[in-house]
């Protein structure tokens, strides 16, 4: 048996990765901190139920499961880590203004999410509740831009959507749930024809909206195409206003900004304008966002909330290489003096390997460009010479 083989989709970080991970991790939890946010570490295990937002059956699927030995409850290994910051906030902070929170730490998913993804994401985000009005919403996705940006990614695409568009749909045509579900699932397909089978028995103008929701994708033009195709319903009007005060807002920080009406994701909890980052590097979105309203109501308490979210992990993987940055390589020896030295070079910074098998084979594994010699009875850092 082949003990060193981890199942599929799930990777060992070594060093380079590890120590550029956390450094990216310490970065964008800094730039939240420095923008009101609060962290929050909430564990990887909890009751199942506990984990789904509006028993979202997408989140049930991605989550592992097992029996509490305990107390013979289903738990189950978190696949997002929105849920469990939503239940602090309604539950254990319960502040009645704006709470920004923010989190970084492993999920676990049963699949993988996308092409050449892990099924053990390092995910950081950033979440705002209280809040209804887009202010938040721009904050929020501007934060998204900022920390993508702060760590290197540049060249980012940027596309917004809006759940209210078709749920407004749905709700004046009085669309029956089962319906609801696969003309979801059609839209984000875009999948004409099967949207117009499935939309055959609806008013004429709600099959016309529905339609011509696949067909509403591009640059911000789309907005006003919009506008004259869809139903003037007041939530419709209000979507699309959203749209292009976001889009207007945000021009400038990322590199172009797409609109797609029928972008349907997370629609389950989604409640206003969704968003999502992508990149030249990546198949899949590199960040995902949006507005989620009541989202702590499953724990007794509902409040207007919006955030986003990202894979370390993914990102990592969009950036060029980078080397380790070299060390002082010191003797093993019992000498205070040495000891004296190797401290203060360590207290300035510096990486100080010492070498206890002193075989001078192994020397370059220790990755060092310098080391301490002894000279007129100092310790002093020289250039290893070649």
């Amino acid at each position: 048996m082949m003990n060193w083989l981890l199942p599929e989709y799930i990777q060992d970080m070594l060093p380079d990765e590890a120590w550029r991970i956390e450094a990216m991790r310490s970065e964008l939890l800094g730039l939240l901190r420095r923008s009101g946010y609060q962290l929050v570490a909430p564990p990887l295990l909890e009751y199942a139920e506990s984990l789904l937002i509006n028993e979202s059956e997408d989140m049930d699927l991605r989550s592992f499961k097992l029996v509490d030995q305990l107390s013979g409850r289903t738990l189950a290994l978190r696949a997002d880590i929105t849920p469990q910051v939503a239940r602090i906030d309604a539950h254990l902070l319960n502040r009645q203004g704006v709470t920004r929170l923010c989190y970084a730490g492993s999920v676990l998913h049963t699949q993988p999410s996308g092409l050449m993804r892990t099924r053990e994401p390092l995910q950081i985000g950033a979440e705002l509740y209280g809040h209804a009005g887009i202010e938040s919403d721009l904050e929020v996705q501007r934060l998204m831009l900022q920390t993508l940006a702060l760590i290197g990614i540049d060249g980012v695409h940027l596309d917004l959507g809006h759940v209210g568009v078709f749920s407004a749909l749905v709700r004046h045509a009085g669309i029956a749930h089962g319906l609801e579900a696969d003309l979801f699932n059609a839209l984000q397909r875009k999948d004409v024809p099967g949207v117009r089978a499935l939309a055959a028995g609806l008013p004429q103008d709600v099959q016309a909206a529905l339609l011509a929701l696949p067909q509403l994708y591009g640059g911000i033009e789309v907005i006003a195409r919009a506008r004259a195709v869809l139903p003037a319903y007041p939530e419709v009007a209000a979507a699309l206003d959203q749209l292009g005060q976001a889009a207007a807002h945000l021009k400038g920080l990322a590199h172009d900004i797409g609109i797609d009406l029928a972008e349907l994701r997370g629609y389950q909890y989604h409640s206003g304008m969704v968003f999502a980052a992508y990149h030249a590097g990546s198949h899949d979105a590199i960040a995902l966002g949006g507005r989620y309203d009541d989202v702590g109501k499953a724990f007794g308490r509902a409040r207007p909330a919006t955030g986003f979210s990202m894979d370390l992990r993914q990102l990592h993987g969009l950036l060029a290489k980078q080397a380790q940055p070299q060390a002082i390589y010191a003797p093993y020896r019992q000498d205070a003096a040495l000891d004296a030295a190797i401290a203060r070079q360590r207290a300035q910074g510096e990486i100080v390997v010492v070498d206890l098998l002193g075989k001078a084979e192994h020397r370059a594994e220790l990755n060092c460009d310098r080391e301490l010699v002894l000279r007129d009875g100092n310790w002093v850092v020289a250039a290893i010479r070649n």
